[in-house]
This record gives C-alpha cells, structure tokens and sequence, in this order.
C-alpha cells in the first residue's frame, strides 16, 4: 500500500474531527455503489443494502464486471460513490420550481448529472458542463446513455457563464480538489498530494465559485462539494464565499452517519464513519434581488422541423419541439427552446437535446440518442438479444439475426441498446464506434 504523505498524515492525527481512525479506513477495501435509473429496467445485481440519502442508491455485495452487463451499457444503472449521492436528498430539501434550469459545473463523468437528470424527472432543463474536451465526450456518452431529453452538454470555461445572467435556479459546484476522499479508491492520489496543492486548490475553487455566481438566479441555490477532508478547501472557503458574495446558508437535514463539520457550515462523508469515500456538501442561496432580464433568442428564429412524418413511428412528440440541426434532427422540450438557443449561441454544444437521428433523401437514419430515450422514443418493437449476442452487439459484431428489415431496434431484456439496419443475409451495427467494448468478451 502506499504510504500517506506525512503532512497530510501529521495533520489527521492531530486533527480531533478526523483522528486516527480515518487513516485506518483509508486502508481498507472500498464499497462497492450504484445507482438506479428509475426510467428504465432494474437490472437484477446482487444488492447488499439500500443507501439511505439516496432513493435510488444501493450497496452492491461484490464488484461485478460492469463492462460486460449489457444493461450497464443501456443506461439502467450507475456505478458511482456512495458519498456523492448525498446531492439527492440536498435537492429534495431545496425550495425549487417545478421546471428547474440546473447548471452542473464539472460534471464529467456524469455521476452527479444523471443524478439530478433523475430528480428533474424529464421536467425543466439541465446544463452539465465539462472544461476538459475528453471529459466533455466521456460525459455526452454517459448522458447519452440515461436517456433523458432536457439536456444540454457543454464544453466551457466557469467564467463562460458570465454570458448567462440569472440563468439558473440551481449551480452545482463539485469543485476540482486536492482529492483527499479518494485516497482509498485511488491509492495513486496520495503521490500527488501536497499542502501547496491544497492551497491551490482552495483558490482555484474561490476563483470557480467567483465566475460562475452570477449565473445564478436572485434566490437560486449553489450547491458546493469537494472530496477533501481539510478545512481550506471546505469550510474556510464557504465561509470566504458567504463573506464576499450576497449570500446566506441554507440548512440542511443530513441524518447521521453523515456529520456536520467543523463550523456548522456543511457536512461531511467520513470512511469509516459512513460507507462512503470521503465527501464534503453545502448549500449557499443568493440573497441579491437586482434581477437582470435574459435577452433570449425567439423561437420562431428556429428552423423548426414542419415533416414529422418519417418520424411518427420512432417519437412521442407531446411538448417535443423537432428543429433540423445541421441535418440532424433533433429533439427538446418546447418550453425551453429559447433558453436552449441562447445557450448554443453562446457556449460550446457538444449535446443538445435527444438526436433523434439524420436527416436523408430516403427518410430518417435513426440515432443512438433515440434507442437510448425512454421518454421520446415510440418504437417498441425491438430484436431480443441473449447475453452473449448483446455483448457482442456492443463491441461492434455482427452475426446471424432474423427479424424485419430496415432499421431495427436492438434490447437486451426487453432494454434498447441501440439500431442495426437488417438488409436480409447480414446487419450494419450503427452502435457508436467511440462506445463499443474494447475488451475481449
């Protein structure tokens, strides 16, 4: 095992909040967590307990090979930290809009943002951010893969927000840390750890918060979090936050083992304490009332698709607005479009919506986007795959197969994994080459 580095060890020691019993719980074997995609098929996995902050969470008995469940890959569940899904119940304790506009700062790989795509429940908007290019495609894939219609998927800088005013209701902010908390899960980060880290850290998260805040809404909420146990990068920066910005804290009903930290400022996941990696949660609401009017884009300055014909048999169209996209077409919720063109002309797409597929001289080539969408997608004729067949299918195969021709819709237990077009003696997988299984299956 490698060893903590001896500053980081010194000051637990003689930290009475911590102690000696972190260290000892930063060397045991990490849980194993998942969380359930409630609009799609509950994969059958071996659930040792539920998690109680988060109604879809559960602690699994043993790691499973995630890449080769085919129901992994079709979005009905998500690997993720026990600790970080503390977010479920601080959303449900906020006082919120039915139809929500939710920023995700630094979401990649997903875990937070197909949490809170969960509690909107396909309702408002949800902006999931990326900084980092590759992230931002590690993040559109696992969005992709939840399957929900009222998300957009940026690749932009926190001070890019600036551009959007009293945009949001909610910001959440899991600051880039010096990852403490996961000096279990990933024994490598106690190698890059150093006190000059923490401080940069620290400032970089103020700097974070900074750009970002007036994005929020007067009265909107910025959830912070990090996966640290120190005080600089927790609690003395929410109390810099609350000293330098129109801000108050709001109170949070965290049950133990999740405990309250040093100043009554946030909470804390501790190892050893909860089953968790550690993790660290706040809420700050901003108080300031000099609300500045959106200059949205209109609707009508939209290309909106007028021949929905082709796609009636693959969409459920209630509240759907359908625009030609560069020759995709695609799919968001009517009452949000001007928001949404607002975003895009201001910030870096990488996903906007559900794309329901390209736009051809022969009618529409159905997309991933769609098989993966159980609330817009109407097809629900499927080809049933075994286990070995779907892994297959994943890692880009192809194999015999009957069923109708033309595009059809590939499931695994009756759960979509995506299209093949049929043409008799053989079948084009159209699974994204970017996503298929690399391992030997």
């Amino acid at each position: 095992m490698i060893p903590f580095p001896i500053d980081f060890e010194t000051r637990v020691k003689n930290d009475p909040f911590l102690g000696d019993d972190l260290l000892t719980a930063l060397n045991t074997q990490v849980p194993t967590s998942i969380r359930f995609n409630p609009s799609k098929t509950k994969a059958d996995l071996s659930i040792l307990e539920t998690i109680d902050w988060c109604e879809n969470g559960n602690y699994l008995k043993t790691r499973p090979s995630f890449t080769l469940d085919p129901l992994f890959h079709a979005g009905t569940y998500y690997p993720q930290e026990a600790g970080s899904m503390v977010l479920d119940s601080v959303l449900k304790q906020l006082n919120l809009p039915e139809q929500a506009v939710i920023l995700d700062l630094c979401a990649a790989p997903g875990g937070k943002s197909t949490l809170i795509a969960s509690y909107l429940g396909n309702k408002g908007m949800l902006v999931s951010n990326e900084v980092i290019n590759s992230r931002a495609k590690i993040l559109r894939e696992n969005i992709t893969k939840w399957g929900y219609t009222n998300v957009v998927v940026t690749n932009n800088d926190p001070e890019h927000f600036s551009k959007t005013p009293d945009f949001f209701d909610v910001i959440v902010v899991d600051a880039p840390c010096s990852g403490e908390g996961m000096f279990r899960k990933d024994p490598n980060a106690r190698t890059e750890w150093t006190n000059e880290n923490v401080q940069l850290c620290a400032a970089r998260q103020k700097r974070i918060v900074m750009d970002v805040w007036e994005a929020l809404k007067p009265g909107g909420f910025l959830i912070y979090s990090t996966c640290t146990f120190n005080t600089a990068e927790n609690e003395e920066n929410v109390t810099w936050f609350l000293n330098q910005l129109e801000a108050e804290l709001i109170p949070l009903n965290l049950k133990t083992p999740i405990l309250k930290d040093r100043n009554n400022t946030g909470f804390y996941c501790i190892p050893g304490k909860t089953e968790t990696e550690g993790f660290y949660i706040t809420v700050i609401q901003k108080t300031t009332d000099d609300s500045k009017k959106q200059k949205f884009i209109k609707k009508n300055d939209l290309k909106i698709q007028k021949d929905t014909l082709d796609c009636a048999n693959y969409t459920h169209l209630e509240n759907i607005t359908l625009f030609n996209w560069n020759e995709k077409l695609l799919a968001f919720p009517s009452n949000f479009i001007a928001e949404f063109l607002h975003l895009q002309a201001n910030f870096h797409i990488v996903k906007m919506g559900t794309n329901v597929g390209e736009i051809s001289r022969k009618g529409i080539i159905p997309n991933e986007e769609l098989a993966l969408n159980s609330f817009l997608r109407k097809y629900d004729s499927t080809i049933d795959l075994n286990q070995d067949q779907a892994l297959q299918f994943l890692h880009g195969d192809t194999f015999s197969i009957t069923g109708a021709l033309g595009f059809q819709l590939i499931s695994f237990q009756k759960e979509p994994l995506g299209w093949i077009k049929n043409i008799g003696n053989r079948f084009n997988n159209l699974y994204p080459k970017e996503w298929r299984i690399r391992m030997k299956i």
